[in-house]
Parts: structure tokens; C-alpha cells; sequence
């Protein structure tokens, strides 16, 4: 084979490659544009009104929730299987985001955390990756520090919004997220950066539960109905 041919050769790979990239990046669009309206939707719950209408923004998520998982099975089509790793970086971050708004349902459905199956579950991949197009741990972790994020903002509108409890409920769950991560040994640097992040999060949290401490506040959030979710 000439060097001539060899380079010919060498081209038409390098063409079928870049042609996989832009129909990955075709599909990751849509998916970004999903996750998007389901933000726009969700962040409604940090307005006032928005508290009293968590149930109904819930059921609406989990219906976007569809549109993404047909997204994600003709994602699943634009590459073969075994190369999922080369083409992570493509749906990286729209699949943390991902996780974060699922992770963000689940909590404001039963303030609890989301599992890694769950959250594949509700997005239709895979959670063990020889299966698959998985959800891979890091992104699932992502997602969560997000949620803490997330969290602390929420709890500071509620405050604002007279909901005192709310506060209270969303520090005990941060602190248990918190001694959580502690228990791993993250050697990711984007990661762990997140990771550093969370402390913020936890200290944000701990001043409005001061504050509400202060002015007598958490004594109304945690008597009679207060305490209630």
C-alpha cells in the first residue's frame, strides 16, 4: 500500500468518526433542551406560590422524564456499544444534569435520596455498565452534589416563602449526604472539586438554621402541624 492510500484510508476513518460525533451531538441537543424546560419547570418551587405546587411540577417532571428516555434510546443508536467511553464527553454533563433533576423529583417527592438504580431506572439506561449504556458512578455523583446545591438555595427560600421547617428537614438530609461522601475516597479531581464544594452548601444551610434559631423560628418550625411536611 502507497502512503498515498494509506492517508485515503486513514481519512475515511477519521470521516466516519466525525460522523458519529455530530449525530451524538444532534441527539445531546435535544436532550439538553429537555433538561433545560424541566429546570425551568422545577425551578419554580423556590417562588413563594411554588412550594404549595410541588406535587403537580413533580408529575410534570416525571412526564419530561419520557420525552428523555426516547432521547436517550436513539442516543444509544449513534455509536456502537463497546464505545461508550469514547464518546462519554459528549453527554457527560447533560447526563449529570440528568441525574440532578431526577434527584431533585425524588427529593421534593419523599426528601429522600435517590439510589443510582433509581435514577437509570427513571432515565431508561442502565445502571450496571457491562449491560450498556449505563450511568456511570462519577456522573451519578455529580448529580447529587448538585442537588446539595440545590438544597441549600431552597432552604433559604423557603424562609422567605414562611415555611420554617422546610429548612430544618433539608439540614438533617445535607449533613446524612455529607458524612456520606466522607465515607469515599474520590481520586476524580473534577470530582472531588465538586466534592469541596459541599461544605458551602452544608455552612449556607447551618446560618439559616441559625438565624431561624435566633429568632425563635425553628420553636414554631418543629411544634404542632410546623414540624409536618
Amino acid at each position: 500500500m502507497s502512503v498515498s492510500e494509506m492517508f485515503i484510508a486513514l481519512q475515511s476513518v477519521l470521516t466516519a468518526d466525525q460522523d458519529i460525533r455530530e449525530e451524538i451531538r444532534r441527539e445531546v441537543q435535544a436532550l439538553e433542551q429537555t433538561a433545560r424546560e424541566m429546570l425551568t419547570l422545577l425551578q419554580g418551587v423556590h417562588q413563594g406560590p411554588g412550594l404549595q405546587d410541588v406535587p403537580k411540577k413533580c408529575q410534570k417532571a416525571r412526564e419530561h422524564f419520557g420525552t428523555v428516555r426516547t432521547q436517550l434510546e436513539s442516543l444509544k443508536t449513534k455509536f456502537p456499544a463497546d464505545q461508550y467511553y469514547r464518546f462519554h464527553e459528549h453527554w457527560r454533563f447533560v447526563l449529570q444534569r440528568l441525574v440532578f433533576l431526577a434527584a431533585f423529583v425524588v427529593y421534593l417527592e419523599s426528601e429522600t435520596l435517590v439510589t443510582r438504580e433509581a435514577v437509570a431506572e427513571i432515565l431508561g439506561i442502565e445502571a450496571d455498565r457491562e449491560r450498556g449504556f449505563h450511568l456511570d458512578i462519577e456522573d451519578y455523583l455529580s448529580g447529587v452534589l448538585t442537588l446539595a446545591s440545590e438544597l441549600a438555595r431552597l432552604a433559604v427560600n423557603s424562609v422567605t416563602a414562611g415555611d420554617y421547617s422546610r429548612p430544618l428537614r433539608i439540614s438533617t438530609f445535607i449533613n446524612e449526604l455529607d458524612s456520606g461522601f466522607r465515607l469515599l475516597n474520590l481520586k476524580n479531581d473534577s470530582l472531588r472539586k465538586r466534592y469541596d464544594g459541599l461544605k458551602y452548601d452544608v455552612k449556607k444551610i447551618e446560618e439559616v438554621v441559625y438565624d431561624l434559631s435566633i429568632r425563635g423560628l425553628n420553636k414554631e418550625a418543629t411544634g404542632g402541624v410546623g414540624g409536618e411536611k
